[in-house]
């Protein structure tokens, strides 16, 4: 495997739980009212220092989506979802946007989020209605 470059944010961060690495800005959160099965997540306007899997569609809260996985690429893991194509008309903000599971990353204070009793099953996004 080659060297893996990463790009080192400045300011307020959101970097990977596992191995530290800078994915976002607070200045790049779009909306904090999105939701995982692991309980809240963060849709980023822009995110760094990711890989993608393959394109699926996706039923999600707020219809059908087309998606694709989003990894940290140092460590592998998954960390949220970029959204490609969004099939409803109302739902077009979202394309070439990122959501971070708050589950997965560290905020800018350090903070790791804990799942709560009140996570929601499954992947979905913000019900935004």
């Amino acid at each position: 495997m080659g060297r893996i470059f990463a790009v080192t944010l400045e300011g307020r961060i959101y970097s990977c739980k596992h191995c530290g690495t800078h994915l976002a800005l607070t200045q790049d959160i779009v909306s904090k009212s999105f939701h995982c099965k692991h309980g809240k997540a963060y849709l980023f306007d822009k995110v760094a220092n990711i890989t993608t899997g393959e394109k699926e569609d996706r039923m999600m809260m707020t219809g059908m989506h087309t998606v694709v996985d989003i990894f940290c690429v140092r460590c592998g893991s998954i960390i949220g979802w970029k959204y490609e194509y969004a099939h409803e008309k109302s739902q077009k903000y979202k394309e070439g946007k990122s959501v971070l599971e708050r589950f997965k990353i560290i905020g800018p204070d350090g903070s790791d989020y804990w799942t709560s009793h009140e996570a929601h099953i499954g992947a979905s996004d913000a019900d935004d209605a």
